[in-house]
């Protein structure tokens, strides 16, 4: 039997819910050996060779020598157990799984990773997307804690397996997010323990609903017929800001903790929208339906449909409620890249992590004013799904009920099954977004897609090889970049290019080896988190294959390089721990400071006890200088 909770969420969609092969797979095939020598004739790698159609850059050998721009010396792939940085930088850990927020919590147990009482006053697992912010002289931190691994947080008896409604509900409290304050010592960065900011929110905590999709029949629940009122905040993945100095977290794959424990709803538009989003009667190895019944869809067909948000929190006020806004859709979320219009209003570029999903933004009707009212804008607006043409151009489509046929607030509850209806262009897992704080542009990892052009996603859409998802069978990923008409990001239609195409130039000597902007010295794959500092650069974190073997033979450990927008260049600036994930970036007021998170590390790092624990490491100038 396939233990579940081993699968990474590709792998659990693709068992549960097998999608069918192409039905014209020579045209896909003859397409995609098109599209390679389209790739080498076309792609530009600045914004203004895109625009002026001046071609691709000379060559790999160029392009590795454009890295004066970098404040670093690149460092080699690693393929051990530590974080690496460059020379003159040092890391250290600031906050790891388990550490206790307050004094009252017991932290870190080896032997089974913890109480239950106090589980939700300690730093929980696995994290991902964070912000820093600041408040009246003091610095805070709200970090996702995306999952759990059951293994090392039950006892080891237990094989990863609740056996009660107590192991459930330790697993609950250990994910979510977790809000700190943080200060910076002589002996380096560390949590105030005790701190009034300190915070955890979890499947537990009470949300508010708002927009077009609160209070709708579909979002009612037995223990809120309102359909206003929800509980909890699931598989919290990216993140983002908005200008009024508010925390975003993404729910990502919320599909895998729900279950039934009799039959499945029999109402054709639930169920339609259970196999969209992968709603399988086993779960995912979490086992809440069998000891909670809000996860269990025989019992609460509704709950669902009230994960898969975006969330507003107030970092600064402990005592505030989330909002889940509905008008930003609902799908397996990544990020939300907040940024304004020329006009004032707002835009919220957002990326649904499953292959042959969408790419979305949202734009508000209202503007926003520095210090009135922001009530209604991440909900009173207008969501699109992106298409990207062929010849470069591409067009956002409007997501309404008359070009969907569907209605408001179901459009919004069932948002891809909305794409599908607009013919939005199938991408390659559209993960981070970030957009550059000096040029009118907007970049997007499209992480990897090993069923590009062999099988259709979870609606039955076609995924043909072509535009910016140009590999058949992708499994390196690349980065697509889109330049609103009139500068302006409300614009529905744009220009586009691909930054970077990740690969391996050691072993291919094809489009799988990469764009030129990729070398021996820097190559990676599976691009994923990414975030711009306020010099310019970009940062890229990787989520991918590391055994260091076959197609992935010399990439090492996953890294986070930079990226230079203006010429393409891209070096390797830290390496995790091998099996780890790279992920999660942000920075201290005073720049001096760069935040990373090191979600599930192999081996024994950070602690050398023999169980890994997620963490944050701080990473500083060893002369004091800044880091972005």
């Amino acid at each position: 039997m396939t233990d579940k909770t081993k699968l990474s969420a590709d792998e659990w969609d693709e068992l549960n819910f097998p999608r069918s092969p192409e039905n014209d797979f020579d045209r896909v095939v003859e397409s995609a050996l098109n599209r390679r020598g389209f790739l080498r004739g076309v792609l530009a790698f600045g914004s203004g060779a895109m625009v002026m159609g001046t071609g691709m850059l000379s060559g790999r050998s160029a392009l590795a020598s454009t890295t004066a721009r970098f404040p670093f010396t690149p460092i080699d792939a690693q393929t051990d157990g530590v974080v690496h940085v460059p020379a003159g930088y040092r890391s250290q850990v600031l906050v790891s799984w388990g550490d206790a927020l307050f004094s009252d919590a017991q932290g870190y147990d080896v032997a089974e990773g913890g109480p239950v009482a106090g589980s939700d006053r300690v730093f929980g697992e696995n994290t991902d997307g964070m912000e820093t912010f600041s408040f009246r002289g003091h610095q805070l931190i709200a970090i996702n804690q995306e999952y759990t691994n059951n293994d090392i947080n039950l006892p080891a008896a237990q094989e990863g397996v609740p056996a009660n409604a107590e192991d459930v509900l330790k697993l609950q409290q250990l994910q979510g997010v977790s809000v700190m304050e943080i200060a910076e010592t002589e002996n380096g960065w560390s949590v105030v323990v005790d701190s009034p900011f300190n915070r955890r929110l979890h499947h537990n905590s009470p949300m508010t609903l708002t927009g077009p999709a609160a209070g709708h029949a579909l979002m009612q629940t037995s223990a809120d017929a309102s359909g206003m009122q929800a509980l909890g905040t699931l598989n919290n993945c990216g993140s983002g800001k908005t200008p009024w100095g508010t925390y975003l977290t993404c729910e990502e794959n919320f599909n895998g903790y729900f279950g039934a424990t009799g039959e499945m709803p029999a109402d054709e538009k639930i169920a339609a929208g259970y196999t969209r989003y992968g709603i399988d009667p086993e779960g995912w190895g979490y086992d809440y339906h069998k000891w909670d019944a809000r996860f269990d869809v025989t019992q609460e067909p509704n709950e669902p449909h009230r994960a898969g948000w975006v969330v507003e929190i107030d970092p600064t006020d402990p005592t505030s409620t989330p909002v889940k806004h509905t008008g930003l859709g609902r799908f397996k979320h990544e990020n939300a890249e907040v940024v304004l219009a020329r006009d004032g209003r707002v835009v919220v570029y957002m990326g649904d992590d499953e292959r042959g999903e969408f790419l979305y933004k949202f734009v508000s009707n209202g503007v926003y004013t520095p210090g009135g009212s922001t009530e209604g804008l991440l909900d009173d607006g207008t969501l699109y799904a992106a298409k990207f043409n062929d010849d470069m151009t591409g067009e956002w489509l409007a997501l309404t009920p008359e070009s969907t046929g569907m209605e408001m607030a179901e459009l919004l509850i069932f948002t891809r099954t909305a794409g599908s209806a607009v013919g939005a262009t199938t991408m390659d897992r559209p993960e981070w977004v970030a957009v550059n704080p000096y040029a009118v542009e907007a970049y997007c990892c499209l992480t990897n897609n090993t069923r590009r052009g062999t099988r259709t996603n979870a609606g039955g859409d076609e995924t043909p090889v072509g535009g910016p998802n140009p590999r058949e069978a992708n499994q390196y990923g690349q980065i697509v970049r889109w330049f609103p008409h009139d500068d302006d990001h409300a614009a529905t239609g744009f220009a586009w290019d691909l930054y970077v195409m990740a690969g391996n130039p050691a072993v291919h000597s094809d489009a799988y080896g990469g764009s030129d902007n990729v070398t021996a010295g820097n190559m990676f794959n599976s691009p994923d988190g990414m975030a711009f500092d306020s010099t310019g650069l970009l940062w890229v974190q990787t989520d991918g294959d590391d055994s260091n073997e076959g197609d992935f033979a010399g990439q090492g450990n996953n890294q986070m390089l930079a990226g230079d927008p203006a010429t393409g260049a891209m070096a390797r600036f830290l390496t995790g721990p091998n099996g780890s994930e790279v992920t999660g970036l942000c920075w201290s007021e005073d720049r001096r400071t760069m935040f990373v998170g090191i979600q599930h590390p192999g081996g024994t790092w950070p602690t050398g006890n023999g169980v890994p624990r997620s963490s944050v490491v701080a990473v500083t100038r060893e002369d004091g200088g800044l880091v972005g």
